[in-house]
């Protein structure tokens, strides 16, 4: 290969590595940003419900299902979809989130033991608890820096989550039930707001009457 000919080929890996973080990979793998953002938003939707104490239901044990299948299996697959798309960001997003729905299931399952061992100490229960969601709020607000230049509804649906683990864990160790209600409707706003990006990934242009912007940001090009 002459020298001229390795310089061509060395500057189309450079832009290439340039631009791969800005636009997906060509890929015949259709885009799982809706199923992930949808599967997120209604699971979120149901427990914020619960949270705030809507209809009088103050026993969170109905979203086992939905946690485990819709916002932890279904977003979880999304999550392993957007890794061979080359989308590093909804790939972390969504496979974690999905990990966090599994997770929280498993909490509230009785066969599980792990509520079963905290009888009689319900102070402890709710500081492990808290620690477990003050976890969650730190790991989403690195996720929010990871979005400051994508798009102004993504760092909405995560400055407002970030927002809901930080009530709900101090909700949790203080055993304040506003606190929680509170979480419970920052909670209700997130999912909301995932159902918004999750419908505008849903209308794909040429195929859609209408779109729903996300507010790009515009990135400026470094050479």
């Amino acid at each position: 290969m002459s020298d001229t000919e390795k310089g061509t080929s060395n500057q189309h890996v450079q832009n290439y590595d340039r631009q791969s973080h800005l636009a997906p990979r060509p890929t015949r793998i259709a885009n799982p940003g809706a199923l992930g953002l949808f599967s997120f938003a209604s699971t979120t939707f149901i427990l914020s419900l619960y949270n705030v104490g809507a209809r009088g239901v103050a026993a969170p044990n109905v979203v086992v299902g939905m946690a485990c299948f819709t916002g932890g299996l279904a977003q979880f697959l999304a999550g392993m979809w957007e890794f061979p798309r080359g989308n590093v960001f909804g790939a972390t997003a969504f496979t974690s989130y999905g990990a966090f729905w599994m997770s929280y299931a498993t909490i509230l399952i009785p066969n599980s033991g792990i509520l079963a061992a905290y009888d009689g100490q319900p102070d402890e229960l709710n500081q492990a608890l808290g620690i477990y969601l003050i976890t969650w709020f730190v790991f989403t607000v690195l996720l929010l820096l990871g979005a400051l230049r994508r798009n102004l509804s993504f760092i909405a649906l995560l400055f407002f989550l970030s927002i809901t683990f930080l009530l709900l864990a101090v909700g949790t160790w203080s055993s304040q039930a506003n606190v929680t209600k509170a979480g419970g409707g920052f909670g209700i706003l997130t999912a909301w707001i995932a159902y918004y990006c999750g419908l505008s990934e849903l209308l794909v242009k040429g195929e859609s009457w209408f779109g729903l912007p996300l507010g790009t940001i515009k990135q400026e090009r470094v050479d």
